[in-house]
């Protein structure tokens, strides 16, 4: 969802995009897995095709979701860094 967040794209750009920003590869299986659920969720929705690739585009509980989640981390993060401050 993180890469949807700077607008539509294709299977393979968002790929490409998790691997510059998280350093971890991405298989397609996990990927159309994982854009199968969000869809059946309403958090993403396919856009028209273009040529072969379909983009998809996060909807607006999908932004509002990611919004909440990615709070929850920087919580998450906050207290572990306050917590290996001390060692």
């Amino acid at each position: 969802m993180i890469s949807l967040a700077s607008g539509p794209k294709h299977g393979h750009a968002m790929m490409r995009d998790v691997e510059a920003f998280a350093g971890a590869h991405l298989g397609p299986g996990t990927l159309y897995g994982a854009l199968t659920r969000l869809d059946d969720g309403g958090l993403v929705e396919p856009l028209a095709p273009e040529g072969r690739r379909r983009p998809y585009r996060l909807t607006p509980a999908g932004l509002a979701a990611l919004r909440a989640r990615l709070g929850e981390m920087r919580q998450a993060l906050s207290i572990g860094l306050a917590r290996v401050a001390h060692e």
